[in-house]
């Protein structure tokens, strides 16, 4: 049951001396730990700032160890729970939140979990987990509160910094803290996998947890998110997600293709198209081409019309992202999927993406070119040379691997590009090529993001319309986007 204003909690029996001296500790010092805060506004301003990049408002959000709730209140949930172990800590909460819930109970206590309702949109451990006891096992507890798009979020301080967090204490820079586990990121990702959960993404954050006169909120922000800069950093943040197979799934699929100047391939798309999913839908997207496309999708789609369900649509706008945004919008399918029409990404394949959306193994699929060896001329050594660069470059800004990010294969669900959609106006329309607005978009949202090989085949119709220059210098725009949207957060 929540706790309500008007109730009056006894103190919680609990289990362990550790935690009976924990509870003792945050609830004679409460007052105490306030005024520290306030000393350590900058710190604590930074942590809540990246904790609202990570949740965006409006979300259902459970935490674990919520304290007097300021965290909770902050992330703006539409349905917010908190648990805490300290009664006088609950009450503090509940009067100070009255629209959050709050539960007096030990989270490592299975019948606490047990009496709360789920399933939530973001699950909260800030801090807390270095006082666990069972941290695999809780971790595992959690699961029952979970959808298959829960998503964990656990902050923690590293390890290298105990010994400058001990000073501070000695300096009376820091509140005395009772003694907690300091476990380095690499057991956290162990204790994870034994509980059934995998990391979608790690960030660190925070070189200088202090202002001194704004030199230490620049460097937080443009400095310490930089490769191997971060590892140094005080505050590190995972975000996990249920391991969930969904073996006997069936979803439907949307095939966009957009298509300028590719008249001679828009048969052979169709042609070549497997049956895959419980159902299909084919949308041509055409880019107001020179050489008849679009009148050779209507062609095709009256041809084919007893046997394919094929749209067709004409750009308002200019370019393929423009193209990609007008198709997902007009898709009914459950899983999207882009084709590009030179068909160099061989239709056959796609399949293979399909089955990892639907089985439940990822939330976001991209295909790299860069895995097997391509036909004679499929791409030019310079566009080779810019992609292995731009797709290190691309991995480090999205906490994911990536190796090919121009690749034109994306597949995602259409309830997640949804999202994206709605929230788009945090990253704006930036995106000239559609692959980028969708990878960050799918990166903010925390997606689970994998990357499926395929083979490369050269052209058999047509002209390449990448400009190699004009659109390298785009993409270096597009790294520096991705960095203040992303990462100086």
């Amino acid at each position: 049951m929540y706790l309500k204003q008007s109730d009056s909690p006894a103190s919680l029996q609990l289990s362990s001396q550790r935690k009976r001296d924990l509870l003792d500790h945050f609830e004679t010092n409460g007052d105490e730990l306030d005024r520290w805060r306030q000393f350590n506004v900058a710190y604590h301003e930074d942590d809540l700032k990246f904790m609202r990049f990570l949740i965006p408002p409006g979300k259902r959000v459970l935490e674990l160890g919520c304290g007097r709730g300021d965290l909770l209140a902050a992330l703006a949930p539409s349905h917010g729970v908190g648990i805490d172990f300290g009664a006088k800590t609950i009450a503090r909460a509940s009067q100070q939140h009255p629209g959050l819930h709050f539960v007096l109970g030990d989270v490592e206590d299975p019948a606490t979990l047990a009496a709360i309702e789920g399933p939530f949109d973001y699950i909260v451990i800030a801090d807390t987990i270095g006082m666990f006891e069972d941290i695999d096992g809780t971790l595992s507890l959690v699961q029952r509160l979970c959808a298959p798009s829960t998503r964990i979020i656990i902050s923690y301080y590293s390890h290298l910094w105990e010994p400058v967090l001990n000073l501070a204490e000695l300096l009376h820079l820091r509140s005395k803290q009772p003694k907690i586990n300091y476990i380095a990121t690499a057991d956290f990702l162990n204790l994870m996998d034994l509980a059934d959960l995998e990391v979608i993404s790690q960030e660190q954050r925070q070189l200088l947890p202090r202002r001194w006169l704004g030199l230490g909120p620049f460097i937080n922000r443009f400095i310490a998110p930089l490769p191997g800069i971060r590892q140094l950093c005080l505050r590190t943040y995972l975000v996990g997600r249920p391991v969930r197979h969904f073996p006997d799934r069936k979803f439907s699929a949307s095939i966009l293709i957009p298509c300028r100047n590719e008249r001679g391939n828009i048969e052979s798309a169709i042609q070549r198209m497997p049956r895959f999913g419980s159902s299909q839908e084919i949308l041509f997207v055409e880019g107001n081409s020179s050489d008849g496309t679009f009148e050779e999708c209507e062609r095709v789609r009256n041809a084919y019309k007893d046997s394919w369900d094929i749209k067709v649509l004409k750009q308002d706008g200019k370019g393929k992202g423009d193209a990609v945004r007008k198709g997902f919008a007009a898709a009914t399918g459950d899983v999207l999927m882009i084709l590009d029409a030179d068909l160099t990404m061989p239709p056959e394949a796609l399949p293979k993406y399909h089955a990892v959306i639907e089985t439940g193994k990822a939330e976001f699929v991209n295909g790299t070119r860069l895995i097997y060896p391509m036909e004679h001329e499929a791409m030019r050594p310079l566009n080779l040379i810019a992609n292995r660069c731009f797709a290190y470059l691309f991995s480090y800004l999205v906490n994911t691997r990536l190796t090919d990010t121009l690749c034109g294969t994306k597949v995602l669900l259409r309830k997640d590009y949804e999202v994206l959609a709605r929230e788009r106006a945090y990253f704006g329309n930036f995106d000239p090529f559609g692959d980028f607005d969708l990878i960050f978009g799918a990166a903010k949202q925390n997606l689970k993001i994998v990357e499926t090989p395929i083979h490369y085949k050269a052209r058999t119709f047509g002209e390449t319309q990448i400009s190699r220059f004009r659109d390298g210098w785009l993409l270096l725009k597009m790294v520096w986007f991705a960095y203040r949207k992303l990462k100086a957060i």
